[in-house]
């Protein structure tokens, strides 16, 4: 994408989500960190609770150009870059979840971390699943049947969790038609676990709805390209902004914003914030020319995978990284890989270490 082709307040935007998500990321201690950088228990929304369909709104940006460049290309070779790019994500948040592969045992050997127990679904599986389907969805539907389709997914996903979730409690944590979806599917081993007990936020059934953050934002990248740099454009894409916020809290009466679940209420509601920041962006930097503070977020925006990545593990797609990166970007990732495997061993050992020099301690007592 050269130059004229880009729009610096997406850059701006895509950047300022991923300084965020590195902000809440690294919160430091659970015990003293800000309530706003935490995730909402359960119902309700924080501050933090917009970075992930934030991140998968300016993934929607993004393919509106992107997918310019493919119109002359045959369904084959488009199928095969979607499908590959796809499969690459997914692999490495799978990987990721299973990184670093080697546990000190009690015998203080090394041994292989089990498979059987390793999570399937995440974060980067849903990028991926909301990725493939999206791209497959611009690439053969057309626009209006495109956004009809991402509004189907929404309250296809309220009638399901209604129907084939615990009638008493459709929303439960343990008994929505979701977990049940992903028990069935996984079993409990290969789910997360961070709420102690087994339930996966990033599971299948909730992936439907996220498809819808990936298409919205691909809409507002397409508006923005066409009529961005008008009053009309921006006022018409701060009105759907701000209906989309009041049609989800209308909504969350009845459908409860929820992003652990994904809920419809939820998706509208980020969607809208999004597209009224989007909309103050451009005011800002296009109408009113104030572009001396971008620099820093464009920076961040341009190449957005390596600190998303890097913010998360030590595995990471070079796909959109300038090629002038690359080769320092392969160096490294190795480097970043190598310290992170022996800092994680070390630290294990010194642990194991110091459990069986306090046991040996106490029985000699």
């Amino acid at each position: 994408m050269n130059a004229s082709q880009r729009f610096l307040a997406l850059d701006v935007l895509r950047g300022m989500t991923i300084c965020f998500m590195i902000i809440v990321n690294t919160p430091g201690n659970g015990g003293t960190t800000y309530p706003p950088l935490l995730h909402a228990h359960w119902n309700g929304l924080t501050p933090t609770d917009l970075v992930f369909p934030g991140f998968m709104f300016v993934l929607g940006n993004a393919m509106s150009f992107a997918m310019k460049k493919w119109e002359a290309l045959s369904d084959a070779k488009v199928i095969g870059k979607i499908f590959k790019r796809a499969l690459i994500i997914f692999l490495l948040g799978f990987l990721m979840y299973w990184f670093p592969f080697v546990h000190w045992n009690a015998q203080h050997h090394l041994e292989f971390n089990p498979a059987s127990h390793t999570r399937i679904m995440g974060v980067l599986q849903r990028i991926a699943l909301g990725y493939f389907f999206a791209a497959l969805m611009i690439r053969y539907l057309k626009p209006a049947t495109l956004y009809r389709l991402s509004i189907i997914f929404l309250l296809l996903y309220w009638f399901i969790l209604l129907v084939f979730g615990d009638g008493n409690d459709p929303y439960n944590m343990l008994t929505n038609a979701g977990t049940k979806l992903d028990l069935w599917l996984f079993g409990p081993n290969h789910v997360y676990h961070g709420e102690g007990v087994a339930f996966e936020p990033e599971g299948i059934l909730s992936t439907l709805p996220a498809i819808a953050n990936v298409t919205f934002g691909y809409a507002a990248g397409r508006w923005v390209q066409e009529k961005g740099k008008s009053f009309e454009g921006l006022t018409k894409l701060l009105l759907v902004g701000v209906l989309s916020v009041v049609l989800a809290l209308s909504w969350d009466w009845f459908f409860p914003i929820n992003k652990k679940l994904w809920t419809g209420s939820f998706v509208l509601v980020t969607v809208g914030i999004d597209c009224i920041l989007l909309a103050a962006l451009i005011y800002i930097i296009d109408f009113l020319q104030r572009r001396k503070w971008t620099y820093f977020f464009e920076v961040f925006g341009n190449i957005a995978v390596v600190h998303s990545s890097w913010s998360r593990s030590s595995t990471a797609s070079p796909l959109v990284i300038p090629k002038y990166l690359q080769t320092r970007w392969y160096v490294l990732r190795f480097l970043s890989f190598c310290h992170q495997l022996y800092v994680v061993l070390l630290v294990d050992w010194i642990h194991s270490r110091q459990e069986k020099d306090l046991c040996e301690s106490l029985i000699g007592r």
